[in-house]
C-alpha cells in the first residue's frame, strides 16, 4: 500500500478511524467540555507520563486549581506539591509562570493563536498545536509517539524515527492526512488508536479497522516498525543523605531555583566521590551544604528511583549534630525548615526523598 493510494482513499480511512474513536475512545475528563485550560493542563501532564496517572493527577489539579487565575495566585509550594510524583518539575514551574502571564496579558484566557502560545513558558510546537487543535478545533496536525508509531506501520517506514528525513516524512503524512472538518477528533483518534490498538508491543492487528491500508501488515513487518535508533546506556548514580532531628522535628532544605528539581525540598546530601562510602559521603555533603559537623551516621533506608536514563541509588543515614543548637549556613539551598513527621507531607520532594518520607511516616505509625 503506497502513500499515494492512501491519499487517494483518504475519506474512507478517515471515516473508519473517526468511527472507531467515537465507539472506543476513552472518557477522559478533559474531553467532557474541551476547555482550552484543561487541554493545556492535560497535555503538560501527559509528557513522559502514563495516561492512568495523568487522569488521577489531572482530577486533583482541577479540583485544587479550577482556573488559570487559581494557578497564578497559588503559592509555589502548593503548585509543586500538587505536581509531586509527576517528575520534570520545571513543567509545573512553567505552568505557573504561564498562568501569571495569561492573567496579566490575556485576562486569564488561553489564546487561540498558535504563534502567541509559542511565546509562553513551557509551551513548545507540539503543545501549542495540541491546544489549538483539541482546545479550539483548529486544523493543526499533531505528532506524538503514538502517532509516529502508527504512521511508521501504515506506510512501512524502514528508517529510524529520529532521523531528519524520517521526521520530515512523518510531518508530511500528518499534514496530508489531517481531517480539515474535525481536526479535534481526528488528532485524538490517531493518538488514541496508537495507545490502544497499534501499541508498541503485540499490536491488535486482527480487528484493526485500518488494516486494509496498512503497508506493514501487508508486508509482515508490523513487529519491526518503528525502526528503533541506538539504545541509550543506563547511567547508575549513587547518592547519600542525612536525617537530622531536633526533638520531634526533621531538618529539610529547599533546592536552588535553577536546579533540576528547583524549589523542591530534600534532606541534605549528594553524590559519592571516588573511593567514598555512602556514610562518608553523607557526613561530607552535610558539612559542605550547611557547615554543620555531624557524627555517628547510622543507616536508615536505601531507595532506588529512575529518571530519564539514570538509575539513582540513595543511601540515607540518621546523623547526630555536634552542635544541635547551631543554625545552618546554606551553600546549596535557598531555604530550610524544621518540620514534624506529619508536616513532611506538606512539602514537595524529589522521588528518592519522597520515598524516605514515606518510610519515616510508616516508622512513625508503627512506633
Amino acid at each position: 500500500m503506497s502513500v499515494e493510494i492512501i491519499f487517494n482513499h483518504l475519506e474512507p480511512l478517515q471515516q473508519r478511524l473517526l468511527h472507531w474513536f467515537q465507539q472506543a475512545g476513552r472518557p477522559l475528563p478533559w474531553r467532557e467540555h474541551y476547555h482550552p485550560y484543561q487541554v493545556w493542563i492535560s497535555e503538560i501532564m501527559g509528557q513522559q507520563t502514563q495516561m492512568d496517572r495523568v487522569v488521577d493527577y489531572f482530577c486533583r489539579w482541577i479540583e485544587r486549581f479550577p482556573t488559570v487565575e487559581a494557578v497564578a495566585r497559588a503559592p509555589e509550594l502548593e503548585v509543586l506539591k500538587a505536581w509531586e510524583g509527576l517528575g520534570y518539575y520545571s513543567r509545573a514551574r512553567n505552568l505557573q509562570r504561564t498562568a501569571v502571564l495569561l492573567v496579566e496579558e490575556y485576562g486569564g484566557e488561553i489564546p487561540d493563536s498558535y504563534g502567541q502560545l509559542l511565546e509562553l513558558p513551557g509551551i513548545g510546537p507540539y503543545t501549542a498545536a495540541a491546544i489549538v487543535s483539541i482546545g479550539f478545533n483548529q486544523p493543526r496536525p499533531l505528532l506524538d509517539a503514538n502517532v509516529e508509531r502508527l504512521f511508521s506501520r501504515l506506510v512501512d517506514i524502514d528508517t529510524p524515527l529520529k532521523l531528519v528525513k524520517t521526521r520530515k516524512r512523518l510531518e508530511q503524512l500528518a499534514s496530508g492526512l489531517l481531517h480539515q472538518g474535525d481536526p479535534r477528533s481526528w488528532n485524538q483518534a490517531l493518538m488514541e488508536f496508537g495507545a490502544l490498538v497499534c501499541t508498541p508491543k503485540r499490536p491488535d492487528c486482527a480487528p484493526c479497522p485500518l488494516k486494509p491500508w496498512c503497508a506493514a501488515h501487508a508486508r509482515g513487518t508490523v513487529e519491526l516498525r518503528p525502526v528503533s535508533g541506538k539504545r541509550q546506556r543506563r547511567i547508575d548514580i549513587t547518592m547519600a543523605c542525612g536525617l537530622l532531628q531536633r526533638g520531634d522535628r526533621f531538618y529539610i532544605q529547599q533546592r536552588l531555583s535553577d536546579d533540576i528539581w528547583g524549589g523542591l525540598w530534600e534532606f541534605p546530601g549528594g553524590r559519592l566521590e571516588e573511593g567514598e562510602t555512602p556514610a562518608e559521603a553523607a557526613v561530607r555533603e552535610i558539612g559542605e551544604e550547611t557547615e554543620w559537623e555531624v557524627i555517628e551516621p547510622v543507616p536508615f533506608q536505601v531507595v532506588v528511583h529512575y529518571y530519564t536514563r539514570y538509575r539513582v541509588t540513595l543511601h540515607s543515614f540518621w546523623c547526630t549534630l555536634v552542635d544541635p543548637d547551631s543554625e545552618p549556613v546554606l551553600h546549596a539551598a535557598s531555604g530550610h525548615n524544621w518540620v514534624t513527621r506529619a508536616e513532611l507531607l506538606d512539602y514537595p520532594f524529589p522521588s528518592g526523598h519522597r520515598q524516605l518520607v514515606e518510610k519515616l511516616l510508616q516508622e512513625g505509625d508503627s512506633g
